[in-house]
């Protein structure tokens, strides 16, 4: 009888680590297909970047520095190897793309220009897919979290090597609070 029991709670104790097991693959999927959403998103924008930059550098001659760093920015994201470099790049990409925009602001016929209306349109849709996206990321980066550091999760995440996840963090830069001088 002692022989059943024991067979009964080991049947039960599997199964449980079965489905914790399970549902940490599943967790770990969803990070990873939430990140290939994000590059999709990053694709797109460093596609657009170029044809931004093509168009407004006959617009801002003086402004060269400018463009030049956003090309640069953007070929370092291109070329980022692993998902923590690339959010570094991004992040960058993310600043001189800031600094693109300030500067366009004191060429009234850039912004009057299709093209670049059009172009702005564009990326602004775009940037906001990546928000969503890094927010969706960020979401099942937690989850992944929770059961690697949870008990009795954290038992079985060890044992088969799952690891904690990468939250994509906004820049210093864009949270600090803009300044507005209405003098």
């Amino acid at each position: 009888m002692a022989l059943l029991i024991l067979v009964g709670v080991l049947v039960v104790i599997g199964f449980i680590a079965m489905m914790i097991y399970n549902r940490l693959v599943a967790i770990r999927n969803q990070v990873g297909n939430a990140w290939k959403q994000i590059d999709v998103q990053l694709k797109r924008r460093h596609d657009l970047i170029p044809n931004l930059v093509e168009v407004v550098k006959d617009y801002m001659s003086y402004e060269q520095e400018t463009l030049r760093q956003v090309i640069e920015a953007r070929n370092q994201a291109v070329k980022a190897p692993t998902p923590e470099a690339a959010m570094q790049a991004e992040n960058a990409l993310s600043g001189a793309m800031g600094k693109l925009f300030a500067v366009m602001e004191a060429y009234p016929d850039l912004k009057a220009n299709q093209n670049v209306g059009r172009l702005m349109e564009e990326l602004t849709g775009t940037e906001n897919k990546i928000s969503f996206a890094r927010q969706f990321y960020n979401d099942s980066v937690m989850s992944l979290n929770n059961m690697v550091q949870s008990f009795p999760s954290n038992l079985i995440a060890g044992s088969f090597g799952f690891h904690t996840g990468t939250y994509f963090e906004v820049p210093e830069a864009e949270t600090a609070a803009p300044k507005v001088d209405l003098r």
